[in-house]
């Protein structure tokens, strides 16, 4: 159960040390670290996490039902997410930080029909403010420049992932998100003996 801090090649090997500093020697290594959910970046975020802010509307949006409620992003997990929402909440609001979606058409349109669902776009997420549970969530309108707030007791982040990589950006070739490159038919990276 210990993180990997770095895997480095020695010759025809591979030395794979961890956090405490134990190191592993093989001739191969399979890279299976999945992703992370990106964070809310704003003011308090850290402080009202498992406290309204979540990032699982499925997991935690029932603990919602009857509630106003915010989903951030604007792609499929934040317009599926929203649905899922609207089953029990009060009012669903997606806000996002532009004004394009990056979501399906009809996953976009099937939600946009609904009386109990609202977009907010252009918005730059400042802070989020409560008491022992979230109460609000505070934007910049990025095109007016006005601050608002709004009311809420669950924020739903979904903003993507993030590759859980870092020991190995050194050695293996990655794209422009940060994900390791793979052969589709072989899964082997940029470097022999690692998948």
């Amino acid at each position: 159960g210990e993180r990997i801090a770095n895997i480095k090649k020695d010759g025809d090997k591979f030395i794979v040390t961890t956090e405490s500093g134990k190191n592993y020697e093989s001739r191969a290594v399979i890279i299976t670290t999945g992703s992370r959910r990106r964070k809310l970046e704003a003011i308090n975020a850290d402080t009202y996490e498992n406290k309204g802010i979540t990032y699982c509307a499925s997991c935690d949006g029932p603990l919602f039902a009857g509630q106003d409620v915010v989903v951030l992003g604007a792609g499929n997990a934040a317009f599926d997410s929203a649905a899922q929402l609207l089953a029990y909440c009060n009012t669903v609001t997606i806000i996002h930080r532009s004004d394009k979606y990056k979501a399906d058409e009809i996953t976009i349109k099937k939600v946009l029909e609904n009386p109990k669902f609202k977009i907010i776009t252009n918005a730059e997420i400042l802070k989020v403010d409560g008491e022992q549970f979230v109460n609000s969530i505070t934007y910049k309108d990025k095109i007016s420049g006005e601050e608002k707030t709004l009311s809420t007791s669950g924020i739903f982040v979904e903003i993507g992932q993030l590759p859980n990589v870092d020991f190995a950006k050194d050695l293996v070739a990655l794209d422009e998100f940060g994900k390791i490159i793979v052969d589709p038919m072989s899964q082997m990276t940029s470097i022999p003996g690692i998948w």
